[in-house]
């Protein structure tokens, strides 16, 4: 029984891990959750009738803030993020999610960061200030793409 129960395991972390699995795809569901509720408790159940009909575009204030990622990757090691997401980001299934290149947005990241809803401790704006948060996030989203699997003469 325990040699299935093994095998049951490998297969399940064999899929998850499988090429073209995204690590992140816990952390963005619960940040996509947490932004939805917010969005409904936020909006009102009528738009007003002077917006009827309008689009809306996105504010500039919704839109990562500028930072340097030199800065952010030395934050991100001084902080102790390599810790459970490694040096580059690149996360672990016994640690911490994968969390570039293409991270999530900048508000889902700042929301998740503050208040974690996993292991992950919070860290409030005394330990990270919003323009360390800031100069984090440019690192991440400097993170340059992994090659294919099929560009890597190893693998082949």
């Amino acid at each position: 029984m325990k040699r299935f129960a093994l095998l049951a395991l490998a297969v399940i972390v064999t899929l998850t891990l499988a090429p073209g699995a995204d690590a992140r795809a816990p952390l963005q569901l619960q940040a996509s959750a947490a932004a939805s509720q917010e969005e409904k408790a936020s909006s009102p159940a009528q738009p007003p009738a002077a917006t009827q009909g309008q689009t809306t575009t996105p504010s500039p204030a919704a839109a990562a803030p500028a930072g340097d990622p030199a800065t952010g990757r030395k934050l991100f090691v001084s902080d102790g993020c390599y810790q459970c997401h490694g040096y580059e980001a690149q996360g672990s299934t016994a640690t911490g999610p994968r969390l570039g290149p293409r991270p999530i947005s900048f508000a889902a990241f700042s929301r998740y960061v503050r208040q974690p809803t996993g292991q992950m401790p919070p860290y409030t704006s005394r330990i990270v200030s919003d323009t360390d948060l800031a100069h984090i996030y440019a690192f991440l989203q400097a993170l340059p793409e992994p090659p294919a699997v099929q560009s890597i003469p190893l693998l082949k």
